[in-house]
This record gives structure tokens, C-alpha cells and sequence, in this order.
């Protein structure tokens, strides 16, 4: 049966999610393990650079054109033969393993990313599959929170030649399915199993839960998210801008809209866990503690955040530096809801270069506070860096505010 795409025709995002992958030779299918996959493409027992390559090639052009499996099977057949290689297993059966894994993951990959606008998702099983997994069969219409740690594990395609599928709902959407509110997860069952009893590295073993195949226990394109993350600059952010010549950066023409009024209890106490206030900060955007997604800002860029905003390079929270953690509510509603966004243009003298960086910024009007509270969030492809401090006669806001204006909030 010849197959043309998994639930719809190829899209941007499942392109660049396998675009990026590097490719890796390996002696077999344990050698690379579950969210690895987002980073490597591998064929099991492709041990030879030319292999993968040819084999790339060949998977790349049937995502991007639509390629059915028979018209993958005749680039197996050529790259075999170029290549002399000798695989395991049947001509039909190792060519449909490589086709469909390759096709349905970096699909699902793709939606991953697409789906982190819809707060509910949606889990569907497909009533054509021949031989259905009573597991997933259970699962078809499970409705569960974006974030709920289920879909780390269970995020189809979870298993080989799975073809469920998640799609994406809002609250309107949950009322018309009689629901008010999401479903509570299954409990997760792990097993254990044993994994690459043909291995030349020997046979393994390994927990996964109950329903799901072994190295399907991950949620292809999810790691890829977590990486796009942009890491804190060390140096502390400044006002003004470091625009070289020929590289103008303006000033406001008009003051900023006047500060929105915000109660104490938006001031963090001193002396939490550092992960308190990482939680508090993520909360404020609508992320669940410990998960990672995509959010939009006030003019359609959009941002990967999560916990590794606030991680050095040895996985410790830096959050309290600079003081900051009591403002870290002030900080993501900059962020969500800014005054205004500028965008602006720093030349690293150092590196002899230019970069574009997006600054939001807001004031706040802190309830007891005899001065307004600025929080600046600023963005670049080197990372991200923030400040919040109380406005004193010594220092205006509008050093902050530099570049070219993208937006100013509209006040009634």
C-alpha cells in the first residue's frame, strides 16, 4: 500500500526539524537511543558515511516531495546496490522501517512545535490500523494539559508503524466535547525489556511503559525544543545602545505609556528556593514548572522558554544573581505584556561584528514603591539578558528605549 504522508502534506517545521540533523554511522538500532534521534539521523547498520548519506538524501526528498514507499523502495534498492551493503532482515520490511520511522517522527516532531500554541491537547488513534495496540486504542481521545509530563513518554508515534496522532484544542473546544476541563493521565505502567539481542554491543535492558516499543519513549522534537532555549549573556544589560557607524539607532519621539498599577504581591519574598522563583517566573507565562514551550509576544516572534533559562552550563539555577529574584514576576510580564519593543542593532567590538537585539520594556507602578519599577527583557542570538530596578532621578527610562519602535502599548 503505498503511503504519501502522515496525516497531511509536509510542512515547514517537519523539513527543518530533519534539515538539521547530522548525519551519524552506526552498527546498529540501540546504538542511538530515544531523544537522540532529534539530533542524529542514523539507519541502523549504515556504518559507512556514504550509506547515511545516500540514505539522507533519499528520505529528505521523500518529505519534501511527498515520495511514496514504493518510490522510497526503488532509492533503497539503488543505494543497496551502489553500496554493496548487507542489512538485516527483508528488502520490503527494512525499507518500510526506514521510511515510515523517518517519515512519522520528524512529522511528529514538526507538530510538536506546532502544537505549543494549543493549551489541551488531544491524543487520536487511527480506527484503519490493521492491528491495533489495545494501549492505544485506550488512549483515543485522551484529553490532557499541553504540559502534562505524559506526553514526554507517550507523544506518538509510539511504536513501529504507530500511526496516532495528537491534535491541538482550546477551551471552546473542550465544552463542545462535554468536557470542563482536561482528563486526568493514565497512571504509567513501566517494563521491562530487552533491547539488541543482535547487537554486536550485546544485549541491554530497558524500562518503558507499558503500550509503548522500546526507544519510543520520548517525544520526537521535544530535546530540540529544550536546546532552542537561549542561554543568559553573561555580561549584565546596560541601557543605550553600542551601534557602530553607518548603523543608526533611534531615540523616542514619545515618553513611554504611563506605568500599569501592580500589587505587592507581585514583589517576590527573599529567601525561596532558587526553583521557586525559576516556577513563579514560568508560571507567569503560562508554562508548567519543569516543561518547556513556544510563546508568542505582542507582535507574532516568537520564543522558546523553560527551566534553562536560568541554567549555567554545569545545570545549577542562577536565578538569584544581581538581586533580581524578587522582580522575576515583573520581568515575565515585560515580557508578555511590554510598554513597548524595540528592536536595535549592538556592534561587538570585540568580534567585529553586529548583532540585532529585541528589547521589551515595562513599568510598574508597585503598590507602597514611591518610584515606578522598570523590568527590561532583551533578546539577541547570543542569548537573552534582564533587568528590574526602580526608576531614581539619576537614571531615565528612556536609555532604555533605543533602536527602532516595533510596538507601544495602546493606553484607552
Amino acid at each position: 500500500m503505498p503511503f504519501a504522508a502522515y496525516g497531511s502534506l509536509p510542512f515547514a517545521e517537519q523539513a527543518e526539524f530533519f534539515r538539521r540533523k547530522l548525519n551519524l554511522p552506526t552498527d546498529g538500532w540501540t546504538d542511538i537511543w530515544t531523544w537522540m534521534h532529534d539530533y542524529a539521523f542514523v539507519v541502523a547498520g549504515a556504518n559507512r558515511d556514504a550509506i547515511v548519506s545516500d540514505f539522507r538524501a533519499a528520505v529528505e526528498k521523500a518529505i519534501a516531495g511527498g515520495a511514496t514507499l514504493e518510490d522510497f523502495r526503488r532509492d533503497f534498492d539503488r543505494i543497496v546496490a551502489t553500496h554493496g551493503w548487507d542489512y538485516n532482515g527483508g528488502r520490503n520490511w527494512r525499507s518500510r522501517v526506514i521510511y515510515d520511522t523517518n517519515l512519522s517522527t520528524s512529522y511528529a516532531a514538526g507538530r510538536w512545535q506546532q502544537l505549543q500554541e494549543a493549551p489541551y491537547w488531544q491524543y487520536e488513534h487511527q480506527d484503519w490500523v490493521q492491528h491495533p495496540r489495545p494501549e492505544h486504542e485506550s488512549w483515543d481521545g485522551l484529553v490532557l494539559e499541553r504540559d502534562d509530563p505524559w506526553w514526554q513518554t507517550h507523544f506518538p508515534p509510539n511504536g513501529w508503524g504507530c500511526q496516532c496522532k495528537v491534535r491541538g484544542l482550546w477551551s471552546r473546544d473542550l465544552q463542545k466535547l462535554g468536557k470542563s476541563g482536561p482528563d486526568q493521565a493514565p497512571a504509567v505502567k513501566l517494563l521491562e525489556r530487552e533491547i539488541g539481542q543482535r547487537s554486536i554491543n550485546g544485549p541491554r535492558t530497558v524500562r518503558v511503559p507499558e503500550g509503548i516499543d522500546p526507544g519510543f519513549e520520548y517525544a520526537p522534537g521535544r530535546a530540540r525544543l529544550r536546546s532552542a532555549i537561549p542561554p543568559e549573556r553573561p555580561s549584565p544589560l546596560i541601557p543605550g545602545s553600542a551601534g557602530g557607524p553607518g548603523m543608526p539607532n533611534r531615540r523616542p519621539s514619545a515618553p513611554l505609556p504611563p506605568p500599569r498599577p501592580v500589587p505587592a504581591t507581585d514583589l517576590l519574598p527573599l529567601g525561596l528556593e532558587p526553583q521557586q522563583y525559576v516556577d513563579a517566573y514560568l508560571g507567569a507565562l503560562g508554562v508548567r514548572p519543569g516543561a518547556s514551550a513556544v510563546i508568542k509576544d505582542v507582535i507574532g516572534e516568537r520564543l522558546v522558554v523553560g527551566q534553562e533559562l536560568f541554567t549555567d552550563a554545569k545545570g545549577a539555577l542562577k536565578v538569584t544573581k544581581r538581586g533580581r529574584e524578587q522582580y522575576m514576576l515583573l520581568l515575565a510580564r515585560a515580557l508578555r505584556e511590554p510598554d513597548e519593543v524595540w528592536a536595535r542593532v549592538e556592534w561587538l567590538h570585540a568580534q567585529g561584528r553586529a548583532v540585532v537585539r529585541r528589547r521589551y520594556v515595562a513599568r510598574f507602578a508597585v503598590e507602597g514603591e514611591p518610584a515606578p519599577a522598570l523590568a527590561v527583557f532583551e533578546l539577541g542570538a547570543d542569548g537573552w539578558s534582564g533587568v528590574t530596578t526602580f526608576q531614581g532621578v539619576t537614571q531615565s527610562e528612556d536609555e532604555w528605549r533605543v533602536g527602532v519602535l516595533l510596538y507601544q502599548r495602546i493606553v484607552p
